[in-house]
């Protein structure tokens, strides 16, 4: 059964908190965050990304970025921007998006029951992206980044839940630059903590990690460094845990540097072994599983799986994900391993199919695919069974806001 406990988080003074919240750091880029940070001292940025107050050619991993992100996270606190909480406490976080809202708790997750896959896994992690959030953890003394948990709904948690949004307020209340509203309610009733807690230990088998697979590995790793000077901070991992019933996963699409020496007629005329093709004219966005659009310059073609192109009893394989790799990627462009191969990049779906339009046209991509987006079904399913996705088969929106919730390692 699942751990979690309450925590003393560093949060923001309610003033500040629309200006702190920021993006996480890993959905912008460096020259992003610069902009985005611009004229906003209070931009969590600062933390998070922390180069972007240093020379622009500084490397994004050398030590001094991470002695950066620690001497502005003491700043945030000696001026008063962010303050630790006296008592553990629950958070409740909710986030609308285009009128739908979707309710979250905010608690400490047990290292244990991630290394004892209590918290199951769906993707592999790769080692220097684990390597920089060790390092920032290990410098700053803090899990600045949220790893988003789901679990399967339970009746008795929405609840109390629900009970406490309604009489209660909230301690932040804002719209972003985006459009999302951010709320956040504070629990700290020790009777209602002890309900909370006493629900996972009892009833939720498992959590299950919709995003964040390379926070949660590093907390871990960190805490495996520290050794027997390990702290009780570094025994647990900030996460919000959400109910499945509430989440939403949009489409995580590709787009590939060069055709492999192909021409477009070759490319077309090898994926119809496989596909039924279809010129379209218009942006394509699939509409069901194993449909797939693709864009070269100028030109969207619907593309529909023949039978024969994925086996529907293989949980792995009957993904689009899979069928794209298998059928596509691998014989046809030659990427063996989208973790590692430098020619092909990842798009999330809120960025729309413009964004790949665009990449393609500009000419720094050759080949764009849009997906079918994975239900959260099949993720519960793949990760029960032990098995991992293919890299990047995921996107949630909306995201959750680095800095109006920090879990410190370290006394400070």
């Amino acid at each position: 059964m699942a751990i979690i406990y309450p925590f003393k988080a560093l949060r923001p003074q309610p003033q500040f908190a629309k200006q702190v919240a920021s993006r996480p750091y890993d959905v912008l880029n460096s020259d992003e965050a610069r902009k985005e940070a611009r004229g906003n001292p209070n931009s969590f940025l600062h933390v998070t990304k922390s180069e972007i107050d240093l020379p622009e050619k500084t490397d994004v991993h050398s030590p001094v970025v991470y002695e950066k992100a620690k001497e502005n996270l003491q700043a945030f606190m000696h001026r008063g921007v962010l303050f630790r909480e006296e008592k553990a406490c629950y958070y409740i976080y909710q986030l609308t998006m285009n009128g739908q809202s979707q309710t979250g708790l905010v608690c400490a997750s047990s290292v244990d029951d991630y290394e004892e896959n209590v918290i199951k896994k769906h993707e592999f992690t790769r080692p220097e992206k684990e390597l920089d959030r060790i390092n920032h953890i290990k410098i700053t003394g803090a899990q600045t980044g949220n790893v988003f948990l789901a679990y399967r709904n339970e009746e008795e948690l929405d609840k109390i839940i629900g009970n406490w949004q309604k009489s209660h307020d909230p301690v932040y209340d804002f719209i972003a630059d985006d459009g999302v509203t951010h709320k956040i309610w504070i629990i700290n009733n020790a009777d209602v903590i002890g309900q909370i807690t006493k629900i996972f230990a009892r009833k939720i088998p498992a959590t299950y990690i919709a995003d964040g697979h390379h926070r949660a590995a590093s907390a871990a790793k960190v805490r495996a460094s520290l050794g027997t000077q390990v702290t009780e901070g570094a025994e647990y991992f900030l996460t919000t845990l959400f109910p499945a019933s509430q989440l939403h996963i949009l489409d995580y699409n590709r787009v590939v540097r060069d055709l492999n020496s192909l021409d477009e007629k070759d490319v077309i005329k090898k994926i119809g072994r496989k596909f039924e093709i279809e010129k379209s004219d218009r942006p394509v966005l699939p509409n069901m599983m194993h449909q797939f659009g693709m864009y070269l310059p100028g030109q969207w073609y619907i593309l529909n799986s023949k039978d024969g192109s994925y086996d529907e009893e293989d949980p792995i394989g009957v993904l689009d994900v899979t069928i794209l790799q298998n059928n596509i990627m691998d014989p046809i462009l030659g990427i063996k391993d989208q973790r590692t191969d430098t020619r092909i990049d990842f798009v999330g779906g809120i960025r729309g199919l413009p964004e790949l339009e665009r990449r393609v046209n500009s000419g720094e991509m050759a080949v764009a695919f849009s997906l079918y987006p994975v239900s959260i079904e099949q993720l519960f399913d793949i990760a029960d069974s032990g098995n991992v996705m293919p890299p990047k088969s995921t996107w949630f929106e909306p995201k959750l806001r680095d800095g109006l919730l920090t879990h410190l390692i370290y006394e400070y």
